[in-house]
């Protein structure tokens, strides 16, 4: 089981750090010493921030991630004149991985000598791709150039050539009435979201607690603090506190998550769009169901729980009561894990930022979580209404694990869509769902049981009526299938209408004709006099389908969309490349440089560049001459987003008499 928390902490720390230095903990530099006319010395030196430190090329196999250099052309125009040195480094034992980790602290310098090939060569360019931790472990790609003139070494940056500033250039708008766009327009607000997400983590904390890992925690918790302590009121303080600590671990386990959004806001977005990162999150989900189904238990090393019990019983006090709580916490990851887990992959997909969507959410799990050890500490009596524990714990969590391996085949959908693979159609995604919640009831109402089941019992009346809410779910999931109904209960869990097995009039959501090349749609909008509706959307966005299936759908919405707009979709999420003659390589004013090669990097940086936003959905009104319609908008209510686009639609006209 230890090898699976390690990937886990490899995939999430090796999401790819942005090239802007700088939130980077570690600062480079870099020399060039001629040796000779034919050798040379490359050198790059890191000044690492206090706290963190940058792994070495020869740390131990099994646990962080070394640094590698890549060579560029080594072979061809120059040769690698032994190994790259290293300064010195200091060594220490990791209690994760159970190795000797290798890392340079304050200061990291590399060494590498090169001799030349071929006399023409003018510039070398050096790839390092490190690990750097402190509390977390951020991975980097960062990319040096090395120009020889005239036998003299100097360091440059990234240059662009002239047709990627061309190319550049075009991608910026000259967008007249921008101020426009900041105005304030009945856009969902993220605190209101925030709730909600708070709610789902509060309900996931609820279900945690049905679970045999922790509901048989409760009584035996809250009597330990009732009877050890010999005042009542110093008994339900220390419950208290015993909460508290519980909702602090949760809340903590999501301050990562905001260092990562600190250094790149797109970071975690992106677990929502990798391809690689949601074929994982379907093999990890599916890995968490059957272990909810019995096969085998989800536990983290049993020392830590040791070493955590022991320091409870050692230092006591309010530190004690902390060790306690995370005592708790790591016996009972074997449930509350694949629960955490469905946390983690929902709160990607919801609106808002990913960071705090988690934030929400783990506080929300850890408010239920921590809730019953306090009030029954203040209220012992209630202990006596709590039902034992038996067999109704162990279909809890049957049926968790039924949910985790549905949301399993969203990632896979996620992959399938982004990747343009064509396979995972709405039709075989649906058929699937109905597959699963079929074996759930047939489950609930006891066809078939589970190794782990105990003794057939005769079927508890919550059973029986779970039993029947997933049957209708069935039922509900097959007229959809048969398009008897929309589905709008799950907008934006199931591939679009448009993404079916049968041939399709149109490839954009609700048939409504679309382009997805903004020149292309701007040329039709200036043939045809009509105003754009611009809409940065992506294939992996859930809140996009709501909109669309929900909003885009309502009578008074539709009819603006299909004839008084051209609509422009452009999914910032797609990873089909571009052709080679329309790649080039972007540079920002900081002097950032990022090559293009795929077309949600052209529309992405599109959006960023002419709308300083990042977030999908987000609809833009622009007239042909590119004159800004309304405020941007992104989320909202179908009577909203009808007067936005009907405002639109009379902002145009005024221009067009003028």
């Amino acid at each position: 089981m230890r090898q699976l928390i390690v990937f886990i902490i490899l995939v999430f720390s090796s999401l790819p750090l942005s090239s802007q230095d700088d939130d980077n903990p570690v600062s480079w530099s870099q020399e060039l010493n001629k040796i000779s006319d034919t050798e040379y010395e490359l050198i790059i030196k890191g000044d690492i921030f206090e706290g963190w430190h940058v792994y070495s090329q020869f740390t131990a196999d099994g646990g962080s991630l070394p640094s590698e250099f890549t060579f560029k052309k080594a072979g061809v125009d120059y040769e690698l004149v032994g190994q790259t040195q290293e300064s010195a480094t200091e060594t220490a034992y990791s209690d994760i991985f159970e190795v000797e980790e290798t890392f340079f602290k304050k200061l990291a310098v590399f060494t590498q000598r090169v001799r030349l090939l071929n006399p023409d060569v003018r510039q070398i360019d050096v790839n390092l791709f490190y690990q750097v931790c402190k509390e977390v472990c951020l991975a980097v790609d960062k990319d040096f150039y090395f120009v020889l003139d005239g036998g003299e070494a100097v360091t440059i940056e990234k240059t662009v050539d002239d047709q990627s500033l061309a190319m550049s250039a075009a991608l910026k708008l000259d967008l007249k009435n921008k101020e426009l766009l900041q105005e304030a327009n009945g856009q969902t607000k993220e605190g209101s979201s925030l709730w909600v997400i708070f709610g789902l983590g509060f309900v996931g904390g609820l279900i945690a607690l049905l679970t045999p890992c922790v509901f048989p925690m409760i009584p035996l918790t809250v009597s330990f603090f009732t009877k050890k302590s010999h005042q009542k009121s110093k008994g339900i303080v220390n419950a208290v506190l015993y909460g508290f600590f519980i909702i602090l671990i949760y809340f903590l386990l999501s301050l990562p998550f905001h260092i990562f959004d600190s250094v790149d806001s797109q970071i975690l977005n992106t677990i929502a769009t990798n391809i690689w990162l949601n074929l994982f999150f379907f093999i990890i989900f599916v890995f968490f169901a059957f272990s909810f189904f019995g096969y085998y238990e989800l536990t983290l090393p049993s020392s830590w729980a040791n070493k955590m019990d022991a320091a409870s019983n050692k230092v006591g006090g309010s530190i004690g009561i902390f060790f306690m709580a995370v005592t708790l916490a790591i016996v009972s990851f074997s449930c509350t894990g694949p629960i955490l887990g469905g946390l983690l992959g929902s709160m990607t997909l919801a609106e808002g930022e990913v960071a705090n969507n988690l934030t929400a959410g783990m506080l929300g799990f850890g408010v239920a979580l921590a809730l019953p050890f306090a009030l029954f500490a203040m209220f012992p009596a209630w202990l006596n209404s709590l039902p034992k524990s038996g067999g109704w714990m162990t279909t809890v969590k049957v049926v968790l694990g039924f949910l985790e391996l549905a949301l399993a085949f969203k990632f896979l959908s996620n992959a399938d869509l982004v990747g343009n693979w064509g396979i995972f159609k709405r039709e075989i995604f649906l058929g699937i769902w109905i597959l699963l919640f079929i074996l759930l009831t047939l489950y609930l109402f006891g066809v078939y049981r589970f190794t782990h089941d105990g003794p057939k019992q005769k079927l508890s009346v919550g059973r029986k009526i779970t039993g029947v809410v997933s049957l209708a779910f069935t039922i509900y999931l097959g007229l959809g299938l048969a398009k008897v109904t929309h589905l709008k209960l799950l907008s934006g869990f199931p591939p679009p209408d448009f993404y079916s097995v049968f041939q399709q009039d149109s490839e954009c959501p609700l048939g409504i004709d679309c382009y997805k090349d903004f020149e292309k749609g701007l040329a039709h909008a200036k043939s045809v006099n009509k105003p754009i509706l611009l809409d940065f959307t992506g294939w992996a966005c859930v809140n996009c389908r709501k909109m669309e299936e929900n909003v885009w759908s309502d009578l008074d919405v539709y009819p603006l969309l299909k004839e008084d707009y051209v609509l422009i979709s452009l999914y910032i999420d797609d990873r089909k490349e571009l052709p080679s003659e329309e790649q080039f390589d972007y540079k920002f004013e900081s002097g950032r440089v990022k090559t293009i090669k795929t077309i949600g990097e052209k529309w992405g940086t599109f959006q960023t560049i002419n709308f300083n936003s990042a977030s999908q959905p987000y609809y833009v009104l622009l007239s042909p001459n590119l004159e800004v319609l309304n405020s941007a908008i992104q989320s909202a209510e179908s009577d909203v987003y009808r007067d936005w686009l009907l405002i639109g639609l009379e902002n145009y006209k005024s221009l067009s008499e003028k």
